[in-house]
């Protein structure tokens, strides 16, 4: 999808591009990918590094474009776990800026009017929208860490009494993400650091206020998502042993069942033997043998309740 704004984070739509308009183009089709490169002189390279879901994020400055290049969050259903990180690439030229991201996503969403319908504080420059861009994204790993938080604790909660796999497997995939953010969010905090350093823009007092503002919501994000990763590589390992305990206890316990319930069966197949044995004759033998039986199988779980294997 294709959209064209007057102004950076705008909320006017335009049907064509003209001066310092904002292109902000999500999951294109084969005909807009074609589109971009003819219309709006975005190199077919860049197109395909952005598109990449490996790509890595950096920074890049020509004669005629300047690149920027994050990993943003985003929420997935298909791969078995609940969140990844995709590129979101930033194209800019004297003429246009292009936003590209080959998936839907809430730091740029498609289906919205506007990213930045801000009331007070409107988008100055590029450099701003980038920033702009930049917070917006470290906020969002920081309410998906929460949700990862939260998935956890639930998980946490059955595990403490699960015999099966499939709660470690859950707190694995939690782990990937954790793996995800973290990788993605130190890719983030170079680029701010090399936006601070570059030559290329000049800094005024918001837009350094930003840039601080977004280094730190950056890195609030990757110390929270080390400190999970950490918190659950301890927990998988002890709940492994847990997982492992409660399957010894469930196996003990049947194991006494079974001892106890063989001894009412001892006793009724030494009896249903067809051989004399002195009792054939008497009308109450059934209801002794009974009595001795259950006798034996009482005691059997006194001893066992006694020495705690019961």
């Amino acid at each position: 999808m294709i959209r064209i704004f007057r102004s950076l984070g705008g909320h006017v739509e335009l049907p064509a591009a003209g001066q310092n308009s904002w292109i902000n183009v999500t999951q294109p089709t084969p005909a807009e990918t074609e589109r971009i490169q003819r219309e709006f002189g975005m190199p077919a390279e860049i197109i395909s590094d952005i598109l990449d879901p490996d790509e890595r994020p950096r920074v890049e400055f020509d004669d005629d474009f300047s690149l920027v290049i994050l990993r943003i969050p985003v929420v997935v259903s298909n791969n078995g776990i609940p969140f990844q990180t995709i590129p979101l690439g930033v194209f800019m030229t004297s003429r246009y800026t292009v936003t590209l991201c080959g998936s839907p996503n809430e730091i740029l969403p498609a289906e919205l009017p506007s990213l930045y319908r801000e009331h007070k504080e409107q988008v100055s420059d590029v450099f701003n929208f980038m920033l702009r861009l930049s917070m917006r994204s470290a906020q969002l790993y920081l309410r998906y860490l929460k949700q990862i938080n939260q998935q956890t604790s639930a998980i946490e909660r059955e595990l403490e009494k699960s015999i099966r796999n499939e709660e470690l497997n859950q707190l694995l995939k939690m782990e990937k993400c954790l793996v995800f953010f973290i990788t993605s969010l130190k890719g983030n905090e170079l680029v701010l650091f090399k936006l601070k350093n570059s030559k290329r823009y000049n800094l005024d007092e918001t837009n350094e206020d930003l840039l601080e503002d977004a280094v730190i919501e950056t890195r609030q994000a990757l110390e929270m998502a080390q400190i999970y990763s950490d918190i659950q590589a301890g927990m998988m390992d002890a709940f492994a042993s847990v997982i492992s305990n409660n399957l010894n206890v469930v196996m003990k316990r049947l194991t006494s069942i079974s001892i106890i319930l063989m001894i009412p069966t001892l006793i009724a197949s030494l009896y249903g033997m067809n051989v004399p044995n002195h009792l054939e004759g008497w009308k109450w033998s059934f209801y002794l043998i009974l009595l001795f039986s259950l006798s034996l199988s009482a005691l059997g779980i006194f001893l066992f309740r006694r020495r705690r294997w019961f």
